[in-house]
C-alpha cells in the first residue's frame, strides 16, 4: 500500500510538472530559491532579470522578465523548469525540502547552484540529504552545456577572482539527465549583475551571460 501511494505521488508530480512547463508558446517563469540556514538566498538581485532580458533578446527564449521567489518546500516549485540559487553563507534544507527538491528534481525540474564565494562547504552537506546515494561530479570540458549556444572550449570561465582557484562546474545525475548543476569558483551571478555594482567591463559581462544562456538553453532542450 505503501509502494502504491508513493507511485502515485510521483506520476501525479510527474504529470503537474509536464503540464506547466511544456508549452513554449507562452511565457516561462524561472525562480530563486528561497532557503533556510541564514544564507543570503536574495544575493545579487539584478543577476537573473538581466540574464532572463539577454536570453530572451540572443537565444529566442520566451522567458518571464520577473524572475518569482520559490522555497524548497512548496508545492509552488514544480511550475518552474529551472530555479537558480545563490549566496555566500550557510544554507539549511529540513526533511520537507529535501523531499520535495528531490522529488521536484527527478520528476524534471533542475537547479543552478552558483557558489556566490562561501557557500560550498554548506551546500555540499545539504545535498547530500537530497542526494545520499549520488556525488557531485566534475562536468569535462566537452559536456555540450559548453557549448549549447555559445562556445567554451575550456568550460566554466572566471568571472571573478578571489583565491586563486580554477572554475569549476559539478553536477548531479539521473539516468544520464543532469538535474543539478553546481557552479564553483566561478562567480557567475555576479558578471550578470548591473554595471555599475561590480564594474565589470563589457567583456567580462558578456561571458557571464553567454554561460548563463548556455545552461538555460542545455535545460530547456534536454
Amino acid at each position: 500500500m505503501t509502494f502504491s501511494v508513493t507511485l502515485s505521488k510521483q506520476i501525479l508530480v510527474c504529470l503537474i510538472f509536464s503540464v506547466c512547463v511544456a508549452n513554449p508558446l507562452f511565457a516561462q517563469d524561472i525562480a530563486v530559491l528561497k532557503y533556510k540556514g541564514g544564507g543570503d538566498w536574495y544575493a545579487n538581485p539584478t543577476a537573473l532579470p538581466n540574464l532572463i532580458a539577454y536570453c530572451n533578446a540572443n537565444i529566442n527564449t520566451k522567458i518571464n522578465p520577473n524572475p518569482q521567489t520559490v522555497e524548497p518546500d512548496s508545492p509552488d516549485i514544480y511550475q518552474f523548469p529551472w530555479i537558480h540559487m545563490t549566496g555566500h553563507g550557510n544554507v539549511f534544507f529540513s526533511e520537507n525540502d529535501t523531499e520535495n527538491l528531490r522529488n521536484y528534481l527527478l520528476s524534471g525540474g533542475f537547479l543552478h547552484i552558483d557558489d556566490n564565494y562561501g557557500m560550498e562547504p554548506y551546500i555540499v552537506k545539504e545535498l547530500k540529504k537530497v542526494f545520499p546515494n549520488k556525488e557531485l561530479m566534475e562536468l569535462p570540458k566537452t559536456h555540450p552545456i559548453f557549448s549549447s549556444v555559445f562556445n567554451f572550449p575550456e568550460g566554466l570561465p572566471k568571472i571573478h577572482e578571489h583565491d586563486g582557484k580554477r572554475p569549476q562546474a559539478f553536477g548531479i545525475f539521473e539516468n544520464e539527465r543532469l538535474v543539478l548543476l553546481f557552479t564553483y569558483e566561478s562567480d557567475l551571478g555576479n558578471g550578470w549583475e548591473d554595471e555599475e555594482v561590480h564594474n565589470d567591463p563589457i567583456e567580462v559581462r558578456e561571458k557571464a551571460l553567454k554561460m548563463g544562456a548556455n545552461i538555460l538553453k542545455y535545460v530547456f532542450e534536454n
